[in-house]
């Protein structure tokens, strides 16, 4: 049982000194010498209360030094009444219990076994020799307790964080991995499918080759300012949602001839009424999908119909094409990317051959996000 123990590490997030731990040293320090000024029944009262300010600074190194600075305060506070013949009975004495929270909370598996072992110790051996009485025995330990308890459930509260931060950045470079596919990677595919329209037509037609260059140009500038707001939001500046997202109407867009490819014909239905930006930018982006993986790997096509129709309490896309089939293979990001886009939103995204001919993409997410 005290294997994982002994392997636990130290918390990486451990802060550096602060002002507010010379502030606390100082503070105690004053409490120490007020209350050695106004108590003069404490026993051995100024070995007491020397001793007490020579251990307050140990909190500076609380965190760096957790199992050191332990060591240190209950050892010299369990030598010194071998002493004196009594035990520190100073209130302000009570910052150890920062000491023993420390050592829980910031410590290794192998400081936080040797620290508790050193601090139930010393009280055991002081009830033992009489020091104490077995009522102090048992709230020193009760308190002890509570103090390891506290520790062990703000360590916890930290790593939980620090998973959960782990996670929404790993979900964050996914929906900008698909953002990335979905919007630049769209303009590039259309650079290049024009790009080698125009060779093909620059001896006979060099209109056409110029034509194929204004288009180039035109989505290497959206392709260029779809990559500035995603470095905007990855550097925390101007948040990428400034830029005004794409939603369900304008899938009607993609309609039309193309020297990309087939023809796109589009239909949305009419009673979606308003739908979530999350949903709609959705229903844009599979659709965009679907119409370019078309337009690169459908053999022979020469339409692509594209429906946006509403269910009970749902919207679908469907995105046909009749070539010959041969549609987008499942081993690259695009599918990939769809399916897990329409999942985020409790919804679902298929993508096989159709009936009969060509490929078929049908998308179903739920018209409210709870």
């Amino acid at each position: 049982m005290l294997g994982p123990l002994l392997a636990e590490p130290r918390p990486p997030d451990a802060p550096a000194r602060q002002r507010r731990d010379w502030v606390l040293v100082a503070v105690l320090m004053v409490a120490v010498l007020a209350e050695g000024l106004l108590r003069p029944d404490v026993p051995a009262r100024v070995a007491t209360v020397v001793m007490t300010l020579a251990l307050v600074p140990a909190l500076l190194w609380r965190r760096q030094r957790p199992l050191s600075t332990v060591a240190i305060v209950f050892g010299v506070s369990w030598i010194v009444p071998l002493f004196t013949g009594h035990q520190p009975a100073l209130v302000s004495g009570a910052f150890v219990l920062l000491l023993a929270y420390a050592l829980v909370r910031w410590g290794s598996g192998r400081e936080i076994v040797a620290g508790a072992t050193l601090i139930l110790a010393k009280i055991a051996v002081s009830a033992v020799t009489g020091a104490i009485t077995a009522t102090d025995q048992i709230a020193g330990y009760l308190v002890m307790s509570v103090v390891f308890a506290v520790a062990a459930a703000m360590r916890y509260r930290s790593r939980l964080r620090v998973r959960e931060l782990d996670q929404a950045k790993l979900l964050e470079r996914e929906r900008l991995a698909r953002d990335l596919h979905d919007t630049v990677a769209h303009h590039v595919s259309a650079m290049a499918i024009r790009a080698q329209a125009g060779i093909a037509v620059s001896r006979t037609s060099p209109e056409g080759a110029v034509d194929a260059l204004r288009v180039i140009e035109a989505e290497a500038v959206r392709a260029l300012g779809e990559m500035r707001t995603m470095v905007r939001a990855l550097r925390g500046g101007d948040p990428a949602e400034l830029a005004p997202s794409p939603a369900v109407a304008d899938v009607a867009g993609l309609a039309g001839p193309s020297p990309e490819g087939p023809e796109v014909e589009v239909q949305i239905d009419a009673g979606l009424g308003e739908l979530p930006p999350a949903v709609g930018t959705a229903i844009y982006r599979l659709a965009q999908e679907s119409v370019t993986n078309a337009r690169r790997h459908a053999r022979h096509a020469t339409r692509i119909s594209v429906r946006v129709s509403a269910g009970a309490g749902t919207v679908r896309l469907c995105v046909t094409d009749d070539g010959d089939g041969g549609g987008p293979r499942s081993g690259g990001f695009g599918l990939a990317g769809m399916r897990e886009r329409a999942a985020l939103l409790g919804g679902v995204c298929e993508a096989g051959p159709g009936e009969g001919r060509g490929w078929t993409v049908t998308a179903e997410l739920p018209r409210g996000l709870a």
